[in-house]
């Protein structure tokens, strides 16, 4: 197993597969064991990378995450590109890891080359976006398909895990944070945004959303999917692998 050291604190990664080097980023309340079964699609041309994020999976726990969770994590995929130099990566981020992504490739784009965010849901979060997410941890808490995947992700200790990400992401709203430290719009790579119109987890209007983004940066492109659940990466599994595929190669 390979750690790497973020502000006194081991982080997890694993590597796997040949060629140009790709990190895949889980979302909230997930591990890296989600792009378990999804990575033998990549590695045939691809060295895939993926993390657990700080506070979850087999990477160090924390007492609370921060509130800039998402600028944070962007922080963490920095320092692991560091820590490997292997000059410049590409970057798979799903769901909250999809934030991540673009935080990591708008601070520091000098150590990415491209950026896909899955299952994304916009430069703001909808009113109300709180006490959904207190809703839906509710309701998965107590269903055992989620619970099963809770524990598969992070261990025995996943309720913990779960409560501080859901903290987290309700101070978002309470608190006003910021989810990006820069305008999304301003990013200097090429940047693949894939969603469903089918979600039931995105709120916004990413069709507009992606549009609008695509006018005001040419390097934004979007691929919206009729069908799909969330995240998309894993239920359109073969599709989306190869969408993100050729657009890593071209």
């Amino acid at each position: 197993m390979s750690y790497f050291n973020y502000y006194g604190k081991n982080i997890f990664y694993t590597e796997t597969g040949n060629g140009e080097p790709c990190i895949f980023l889980h979302g909230n309340t997930a591990s890296s064991k989600m792009f378990k079964y999804l990575l033998p699609l990549y590695t045939d041309d691809l060295k895939a990378i993926s993390i657990d994020f700080l506070g979850n999976g087999k990477s160090d726990r924390i007492i609370k995450f921060p509130d800039e969770l998402w600028i944070d994590q962007g922080h963490q995929i920095i320092e692991l590109c560091r820590t490997l130099n292997y000059g410049k990566v590409n970057l798979i981020g799903t769901s909250g890891g999809a934030y991540a992504a673009i935080n990591a490739a708008l601070e520091t784009p000098e150590l990415f080359k491209k950026v896909v965010a899955d299952s994304f849901d916009g430069n703001s979060l909808p009113k109300g976006f709180a006490d959904g997410i207190i809703r839906e941890r509710q309701f998965a808490k107590s269903n055992e398909q989620a619970r099963g995947f809770y524990e598969w992700c992070q261990g025995e200790d996943w309720e913990y895990v779960v409560d501080l990400d859901t903290e987290a992401l309700v101070n978002y709203e309470r608190k006003q944070i910021r989810i990006f430290h820069a305008p999304i719009e301003t990013i200097q790579l090429p940047l693949l945004i894939t969603i469903s119109k089918q979600d039931e987890m995105l709120s916004n209007n990413m069709e507009e959303e992606c549009k609008h983004l695509h006018e005001l940066n040419p390097q934004i492109s979007y691929r919206i999917f009729d069908e799909g659940t969330h995240p998309l990466i894993a239920s359109r599994a073969d599709e989306v692998a190869g969408l993100i595929k050729t657009f890593l190669r071209s």
